[in-house]
């Protein structure tokens, strides 16, 4: 069972370091592969830009969305580079935890002032598909 609150942990404080080293005001694909590269240099399994595919009403939708980075399978970062983060954000975000049935996502926009200001944590109670 993979540890995603240490995952959440360890990903807050390499973004963290990312911030206060570069700052806010570059495009987002930078600060994704930096914060990809370096929790790969700690160890962990990161996926990027990777594709989802999702069955709904038995119908399937093959690419249905793409999340920024997942980490060791388990947690979901999605990144921002905007001055602030919208509602809306963190709706798709709690979406794409539903429809993959993950327990915890991260989102992280680089281009508030401080990096705390940016960081929402998100936990997905429900599943869009329950087992039963």
């Amino acid at each position: 069972m993979v540890d995603v609150e240490g995952l959440a942990t360890e990903a807050i404080d390499y973004g963290l370091r990312l911030h206060r080293r570069i700052g806010p005001g570059l495009f987002e694909s930078v600060y994704e592969t930096l914060l990809a590269e370096g929790l790969s240099r700690r160890g962990f399994r990161v996926e990027r830009q990777k594709l989802i595919s999702v069955t709904i009403d038995g119908i399937e939708l093959k690419d249905a969305f793409r999340i920024d980075l997942l980490v060791e399978g388990a947690l979901l970062i999605e990144l921002k580079s905007v001055e602030r983060a919208s509602p809306v954000h963190l709706k798709q975000l709690l979406t794409y935890l539903r429809l993959m049935n993950l327990p915890l996502g991260l989102l992280m926009n680089f281009g508030e002032e401080t990096f705390r200001a940016g960081l929402k944590r998100v936990a997905n109670t429900l599943s869009a598909f329950p087992s039963s």
